[in-house]
């Protein structure tokens, strides 16, 4: 199972009835960047998050401590009119989410996916 499929799965029991997925991408609070000084300045922050974009609303999401699949909770909640790019380089840094967050490459995709979708609306 693909990484966008298991945060989409695991994202389920945090939206509300009728609540289609329109985008899901993985971030996180602390600079990759750290991880060249130490990877445990990462791990013990607890800084994994999952952005999960619905027609309804942008959810944010504390994500696992290891894993940036498992979903423990929904931090904030934003509305669906937020834009969170454009995105661009290695690390995007992202300040519209309500907190810092870094996004790497691979989720630039799903960011552009996501505005696209306010624009189409």
């Amino acid at each position: 199972m693909a990484i966008r499929d298991k945060m989409a799965a695991n994202a389920a029991p945090f939206l509300q009835p009728g609540e289609t997925i329109q985008a899901v991408f993985a971030g996180q609070t602390t600079s990759a960047y750290f991880a060249l000084i130490s990877f445990w300045i990462i791990i013990l922050s607890d800084s994994y998050r999952a952005i999960v974009v619905t027609d309804r609303r942008i959810l944010v999401c504390q994500a696992g401590r290891m894993s940036q699949t498992k979903i423990k909770g929904v931090v904030r909640e934003l509305p669906r009119s937020t834009r969170i790019g454009p995105p661009s380089g290695l690390w995007y840094k992202s300040e519209t989410l309500g907190e810092r967050i870094y996004i790497h490459k691979r989720f630039h995709s799903d960011i552009n996916q996501a505005d696209a979708a306010i624009s189409a609306v």
